[in-house]
């Protein structure tokens, strides 16, 4: 599975992954502060424009699956759209997208809108009642930051049938720890070094 971030810009969904330009593009500024045409100016490594939604969509085909994070205000409805208008086309499959989004709000709107798509509240924390938030919104999974994946927190989430995924796993330290806590998926910027250990 890829997973990304977007955010809405004029008419267009761009993938990238920080609020600002520095890290990852020879830009600079806010990317919501910035216009499509500057944003696909830049230079977001080797050459390659910062992409967009349909563009990474229309690659997936039907062998790969999408976790989007709803990043920037106002992402849920064009999402939504973008995402039945390929499924309409045939082009990719329900069971291929995961949506989530630090703001349930937001991922609650666009659960009105596509309800055959599975979607993963983030939370940086524990919260108080467990995974007792992430059921009573449908969802299929809770996404937790490493501090959160506590074994009782995993327990409660998959007591109440949800996955359990943690994020960001980048050591095999981190990787045999919550494997051993009974994690579904972990998200981790280093696939090739971690799929060798556990292929």
């Amino acid at each position: 599975w890829l997973e990304l971030d977007v955010f809405a810009i004029e008419d267009e969904l761009v993938v990238i992954h920080d609020e600002t330009l520095e890290r990852t593009t020879s830009g600079s500024g806010f990317v919501m502060e910035k216009s499509l045409a500057y944003l696909r100016s830049l230079d977001a490594g080797g050459g390659e424009k910062i992409p967009l939604l349909r563009e990474v969509i229309a690659l997936l085909g039907k062998d790969a699956g999408v976790n989007i994070e709803l990043k920037g205000p106002a992402t849920a409805v064009p999402v939504a759209a973008l995402i039945t208008a390929a499924i309409d086309r045939s082009e990719v499959a329900p069971g291929q997208f995961l949506v989530s989004a630090f703001d349930h709000e937001a991922l609650m709107t666009f659960r009105s809108l596509q309800p055959r798509i599975r979607i993963a509240p983030l939370v940086r924390g524990v919260p108080r009642d467990y995974a007792r938030f992430a059921a009573e919104m449908g969802a299929a999974a809770v996404h937790a930051a490493l501090p959160a994946a506590t074994e009782r927190f995993i327990a409660d989430a998959h007591r109440r049938g949800l996955k359990f995924h943690v994020f960001t796993v980048n050591t095999r330290a981190e990787l045999e720890k919550f494997i051993g806590r009974g994690v579904d998926g972990i998200f981790t910027d280093y696939p090739d070094i971690l799929s060798r250990l556990y292929p």
